[in-house]
This record gives structure tokens, C-alpha cells and sequence, in this order.
């Protein structure tokens, strides 16, 4: 007897190089049979009949045992032939190709993802433990979860992988063979919630007992015993009240349905951990649901119920007028009959019922949440939307059969297209969107990861780095010591990034080495300033702590970006030295005599009035270069007299932040009339590079007759194919006028923002 090397499906074959063209023979021979089912088992039996897989069980038996729990759970007669081509397939070297001759390529396709699944999640339960964990527990079992789904493009492959799992793990329990214990954690945090998610009750209770009873065999005997000690007193007990109570109800004219609610071992435990119970104290041990015609009928229920038996203290929730975060509505009831044996009834309507069971907000949203779920959470989320609508392919593949169900499955492809699930050497999973490449994957695992991501393997070969990754491929980035990303990853034509945490990685790390770059500047401007006055002994951070800067490097970034200009560390350095306003911007080039006003004590220079003190010096700010009507502020300077900046000015804010006795108020005399006098004004252009933009620019400041008395330029090649920066200063009589040119500078082709500096 051969031994198939797989955990619960199939695994890759070993010496089975069938022949192709026997093959193909046999499948063209079972083409004829009607039936899909026969022909699938009489195209698999000679195959797996004396194949065993790893779990010593029996392959053929086990895709028998298969088909029948997917029988059981309602799986049409298509699901369960899949079975038996999802373990032929293994045994082919031809896999596709054979059983798409045979049974089309729906079917082929069905078997190769679900083939991949399984070498997949064999490698991550196989993989060491600790590597398998990143940052997040927790995160990765979900991971797991959509991983799962992931591949799922037909929901067959979920059913298959489910009722596969749930007979490993029967087969375990039978044979009384040790089972992997990493098998029986994927199977308790992974499996169960997803048939939990899914509705299928009968899997999700059976197959948590099963891996509970691996995992911890002595808390599940201990269990096991305390409810085998009165185990058919309490079925016989629970079948009598059952049927009482829903005969009582309908006599009393309330309408209503009663339904059983057997416990599971492994819910009990939960149950008693997570509310620190002791046994005797989980009530809904026994337990029962009544299903009323109405929301009036609840209450009425309810009303019988507790006429009819003694209700417990403090067990009483109303879901129904206070629903739960995640809209779960029901009564909860706990009362003791005549022997004072305890039982808790849920009372809810039919709408209710199928909201609970089958609903987004379904009842596993608080249960699999463990102790924290019991005050409830929400389950209102992309991911919980698109199980809602697994949820419903279940019933229709339940329900329907021929095109109808085959549309029903083409619907559910697409579902999670959007994101793929890829491994690392050390099988941990992650969650990347679809079309991801190695350095989405680089940057998703660290940032620094991704910064020296220079080359990678996809499942063992190298590939270019803007290769588009596979669900289930594993992906290992080769790195440098030291390095940072290429401005190529941020072309958006080249496809090396498609997540946007990738994208804000690399992008940030360029504009913190454009900032370090524009400090080394600003330093070097600096540092040679004061090596010409003969002030090398001064502390750079004294010196920014007297221009109101906290830090050096924040003066340095100012200086470097030209936002603060030299001669104002001049003139603090020299307070005593000659006035020079050839240097500075002048005030308009149209000066007028001072106005003395005996009445207002008010002194003018220019346009400038400065309030409460006569006959000052007054002079343009280079680094904001206000104009009519900008709201100004004026900052007494030591020997230059008053310094005007407008009042958003980030020089004056750091200025006045470190001199506040300093700041004087300042207004234009005439800001409607200027009477001819011109401002320079800095304006900031940003656009795509191309040949012929500084022209088109410059003739729209011709054409407004706006005259340019200076021009700075740069440009650097980027995603968007290449951006120009250039810095216009130009003279205006009135900023209001600047705003029009603005207007139509932006319109010129290729601008893509144009503003006042």
C-alpha cells in the first residue's frame, strides 16, 4: 500500500507519473457516464484506492467519508464528485488538462486551487511556531482565515476543505492515533469559525470537540464526565419540557415554536472561562429557543414563561428593545422548574432568528470573540460583508442545481480579488492587495525591509522586482546592508508599488533626504555667515534660540529654503552697523516725504504707516514680501528700524515668539489708492517639465503687463514623468491683482498649482 504524504486532502504524489495518454483514455470513456458522481469515484478508484495518507487513513475511504458529510450538510451531487477529482489530481501529470477532458474546466480548476490550498497550509502549520507569529497573533489567524477564502474563487473549495478537515480529524478520534496538535489548532482557531461564519452548526460543534479534545484532553474528559452523569435524565428531561412548554404556549393562544438547544463540550468550557463559571453555574447546559410569530408574541412568551416557572435574579436581557452593537436581538431568560433545575430560553421572532443565525451581525460576532465578545462587538466591515455573501452561496448551492448553481458560483468570483495572501521563508502569512509585487511585500513585512529590498525569489527563483505576486506564493526579498529605495519604484509605469503603505514609505523617505539635504544648506550658508564676522566661536544653538528658533536645524531649514535671509542674522550679529537699504527691498519705487500728523502722533515712510511712533525707518520684508491689501505687522529690528511682514509670515511668528516686545503694529496708509507704487511679490509655479513652459509663463505676465524682475527654476525627474518648481518675483501694485494673474497662470498646460509665496 502507497502512502500519500498529505494532512487531511492529498499531497503532492510520490512515483506517480501516470501515463498521459492512458489517461485521457479513461477519461474520454467516462464522458458517457451520466452520472457525475459515479464517473468521478470510477475515475479516481484506481488512483487513490491504495493510497494512504499521512494521517494513516485510507485515501479512497476518506474521500467516501468526505462525500457524505457534504451530503449531509446539503452539498449537491457536482460538490461531492469534486471530491474525488480533488485527490485524482495529485496522481496526474497532467492534472488540468485530463480532468477538463473529462469533466470540463469548472471541475479542473476546482482541484488545482484547492490542491494549492492545501500545500499551502501545510506549510504554514508546519512551520516553527514562533516565525509563524508576526506582530499579531491573533491578526495572523484571520490572516489564515482570508487566506482561505482567498482561494475559494468557487465556494466548493471551502465545503471540500471544511468536511475533509472535519474526517482528518473523525479519523483521529476513531483510530485513537495521535493527532498533530498544530492540525488541531488550525482546525479549533481556523476552520471552526469559518463553518461558524458559514452557518454550517453541525461542522463548526463537531469539529471544535474534536480538536478541544486533542488540544486538552484532560479538561475535555473531566467535561465529558460531568455531562455523562446525568446525560439521559437531562435529554429526556429537556424532550418533555420541550414539548409542554410549546403546547402550553399555543393553548394559551401565543403561536410559537420551541426548539432544543443542545451544549457542546468545547462551549461549555468556553463559556465557564469566560465568564469564570463553575459548572454547576452554566445554566444554558439546558437550554431552549422559543421562535414567536411576532415581536408581541416575545414579550408574550415571555410573560408565560415566567408565569409558568420561577425566573432567576439578574438573568434577564431585553436584546430586543436595546439590541446589541452588532443588531443581535433576542430575550434572554434563565428560570427553574418545580425541582429547581435551571434552564435559559431565548425568545425571538423568525426575522430575528434568521438575522442571528445567518445575518452580518450572526451570532459567532460575539461568540468568536472570545472573553471580551461577551459585552458584544460589532461585526459591521468590509470582510464580515463579503462572508454575508458566502453565506448565501451556501444556500443557494444547497438549493439549486444545473446553470442556476454555476451562475451562482461565477457570482462569488471576484469576491476576494482584491487582496492576495502570500507567504514568507518562514511561512508566515500576509495580506497584500491584489497585483502587489516584492516590495509592496518588503515594506508590509518593515519599512526598513523594504528600503534595502534589492532583488527576489518567488517560490525559490528570481524574479524582477515589479512581478506581480500569486496567492499562496512564498517570497523572499534579497537585501543590502545599507541603502534606501529607487525614485523607479514611485513610476507608476514601471508597476513596482501598488499598496499605499508602500508608496508613503518610499515617498517619505525622499522627502526626508530632500529635508537633510536643504539643512546641510541652510548650515553651510550659515556657518560661512559667521566665519565672515568672525563669530566661529558662537553656538549655532544660541543663535537660533535668539531668531526665535527652537532648534538649529529648524534655523537651518529656513535658511536653506530661503524663507529667512542672511542679512537678518547679519544684522543681529552687527546691531551697530551702517544701515545698507540697497540690500533690502526698498519700500515702493515711488518714495514720498514722511507725513507728520500733530492731531494723530501717527508717522508714515511710504505707503507704511506705523502706528504711535513718528518718523521711523521702515522697510519691506524679503522673506514674505507683503503688498497692499496684505494684513501687516511690523518687528523693530536692532539699527534697521521697523521690518514689515505680513501677518502669516513664518519668520515673523518666529521672530515674535522670541521677542514679543518687539512686535509693532503696522497698517498701509492707502490700500485701496496706491498711487502708483510697485511691490515685488514672489510667486511659486508648480508643473510637469516640459519644453517651452518658462515661455508660455512668462507671456502670460507680459500679456497681463505684470513685469518679472526675477526667476529661479528647478526641475526633477519623478512618478509623474518629471516637475518643474519655479520662483516668478514680479511687482504689483495690489496682491488682489495677483490673485487674477494667478488664475490664468493655472490654465496654462501642464501648471499644476500656481500661488503667492
Amino acid at each position: 500500500m502507497k502512502k500519500n504524504h498529505a494532512s487531511d486532502l492529498a499531497g503532492p504524489a510520490a512515483g506517480q507519473d501516470t501515463n498521459a495518454s492512458i489517461m485521457t483514455a479513461t477519461a474520454d470513456s467516462l464522458s458517457a457516464q451520466p452520472h457525475a458522481l459515479a464517473r468521478a469515484r470510477a475515475f479516481a478508484e484506481p488512483l487513490i484506492a491504495n493510497e494512504t495518507l499521512d494521517s494513516g487513513e485510507n485515501t479512497l475511504a476518506h474521500a467516501d467519508a468526505v462525500a457524505a458529510i457534504l451530503k449531509s450538510i446539503g452539498g449537491s451531487e457536482a460538490m461531492q464528485a469534486a471530491t474525488y477529482l480533488v485527490y485524482a489530481c495529485q496522481h496526474l501529470n497532467k492534472p488540468r488538462e485530463i480532468i477538463t477532458n473529462a469533466f470540463g474546466a469548472n471541475f479542473a480548476e476546482l482541484a488545482m486551487e484547492t490542491t494549492k490550498l492545501v500545500e499551502v497550509q501545510r506549510q504554514a502549520r508546519t512551520a516553527n511556531a514562533n516565525a509563524q507569529l508576526l506582530d499579531d497573533p491573533a491578526a495572523q489567524t484571520e490572516n489564515v482565515r482570508k487566506m482561505l477564502l482567498a482561494f475559494s474563487r468557487d465556494l466548493r473549495v471551502v465545503m471540500l476543505r471544511l468536511a475533509s478537515r472535519l474526517q482528518t480529524l473523525r479519523h483521529h478520534a476513531a483510530s485513537r492515533q495521535p493527532a498533530p496538535m498544530a492540525l488541531a489548532r488550525e482546525s479549533l482557531h481556523v476552520f471552526a469559525p469559518l463553518a461558524n461564519r458559514l452557518g454550517i452548526g453541525q461542522i463548526k460543534w463537531e469539529m471544535e470537540d474534536q480538536a478541544f479534545r486533542i488540544l486538552e484532553p484532560d479538561i475535555y474528559r473531566q467535561t465529558a464526565r460531568m455531562l455523562d452523569e446525568k446525560r439521559v435524565e437531562r435529554e429526556n428531561f429537556m424532550a418533555e419540557l420541550r414539548t409542554r412548554l410549546e403546547r402550553e404556549l399555543n393553548q394559551n393562544g401565543i403561536a410559537a415554536l420551541v426548539q432544543g438547544r443542545p451544549k457542546h463540550i468545547y462551549s461549555i468550557v468556553k463559556k465557564m472561562r469566560g465568564k469564570s463559571l463553575n459548572f454547576d453555574q452554566v445554566f444554558d447546559i439546558r437550554a431552549l429557543r422559543v421562535i414567536a410569530a411576532d415581536v408581541k408574541g416575545c414579550y408574550a412568551a415571555l410573560g408565560f414563561v415566567h408565569s409558568r416557572f420561577t425566573p432567576v435574579e439578574g438573568e434577564f436581557d431585553d436584546y430586543i428593545a436595546k439590541p446589541k452593537s452588532n443588531g443581535y436581538q433576542s430575550l434572554h431568560t434563565v428560570v427553574r422548574d418545580e425541582a429547581g433545575r435551571a434552564v435559559e430560553i431565548q425568545i425571538r421572532t423568525q426575522a430575528m432568528h434568521d438575522h442571528a443565525e445567518n445575518g452580518v451581525a450572526a451570532h459567532w460576532a460575539y461568540k468568536e470573540a472570545g472573553v471580551k465578545g461577551y459585552s458584544g462587538v460589532s461585526a459591521s466591515s468590509e470582510y464580515d460583508a463579503k462572508i454575508a455573501v458566502l453565506r448565501q452561496l451556501l444556500a443557494w448551492e444547497r438549493d439549486l442545481s444545473g446553470p442556476a448553481a454555476q451562475r451562482a458560483r461565477e457570482a462569488n468570483k471576484g469576491l476576494f480579488e482584491d487582496r492576495i495572501y502570500v507567504l514568507t521563508p518562514d511561512a508566515a502569512i500576509v495580506e497584500l492587495p491584489q497585483g502587489a509585487t516584492a516590495v509592496d511585500f518588503a515594506y508590509s513585512v518593515h519599512t526598513n525591509l523594504g528600503h534595502r529590498c534589492r532583488g527576489a525569489r518567488i517560490d525559490g527563483a528570481m524574479v524582477p522586482l515589479n512581478t506581480p505576486l500569486q496567492n499562496g506564493q512564498t517570497v523572499e526579498v534579497i537585501t543590502v546592508k545599507e541603502g534606501g529605495p529607487s525614485r523607479d519604484w514611485l513610476n507608476p509605469d514601471l508597476g513596482f508599488l501598488v499598496s499605499h503603505r508602500a508608496k508613503s514609505k518610499v515617498r517619505a523617505w525622499f522627502n526626508a533626504l530632500a529635508m537633510e539635504q536643504t539643512v546641510a544648506k541652510g548650515r553651510e550658508a550659515v556657518e560661512k555667515l559667521l566665519q565672515r564676522e568672525g563669530k566661529t566661536a558662537m553656538k549655532l544653538d544660541a543663535l537660533a534660540l535668539q531668531l526665535g528658533f527652537k532648534t538649529a536645524d529648524d534655523l537651518f531649514e529656513v535658511v536653506g529654503k530661503d524663507e529667512l535671509s542672511l542679512r537678518t542674522i547679519e544684522n543681529m550679529l552687527r546691531p551697530q552697523g551702517p544701515v545698507q537699504p540697497a540690500d533690502d527691498y526698498v519700500l515702493a519705487k515711488k518714495t514720498r516725504q514722511p507725513d507728520r500728523s500733530s492731531q494723530t502722533g501717527k508717522g508714515r515712510k511710504g505707503n507704511v504707516l506705523v502706528v504711535g511712533i513718528d518718523s521711523l525707518l521702515t522697510q519691506l520684508a524679503k522673506c514674505c514680501k507683503p503688498a497692499p491689501p496684505d494684513a501687516i505687522l511690523g518687528f523693530v529690528t536692532k539699527g534697521k528700524g521697523v521690518s514689515v511682514h505680513r501677518s502669516d509670515c513664518s519668520n515673523f511668528r518666529n521672530m515674535a515668539s522670541g521677542s514679543p516686545d518687539r512686535v509693532i503694529e503696522v497698517a498701509w496708509s492707502s490700500p485701496e489708492t496706491p498711487d502708483g507704487a510697485m511691490y515685488p511679490v514672489d510667486v511659486a509655479v508648480e508643473a510637469a517639465d516640459r519644453q517651452g513652459l518658462l515661455r508660455d509663463i512668462s507671456e502670460v505676465f507680459a500679456k497681463e503687463k505684470v513685469n518679472v524682475i526675477g526667476v529661479q527654476t528647478q526641475s526633477v525627474k519623478d512618478n509623474r514623468g518629471g516637475t518643474a518648481w519655479m520662483t516668478f518675483t514680479v511687482e504689483v501694485a495690489q496682491s488682489s491683482r495677483l490673485n487674477q494673474v494667478l488664475g490664468i497662470v493655472a490654465e496654462v498646460p501642464g501648471v499644476r498649482s500656481a500661488r503667492r509665496r
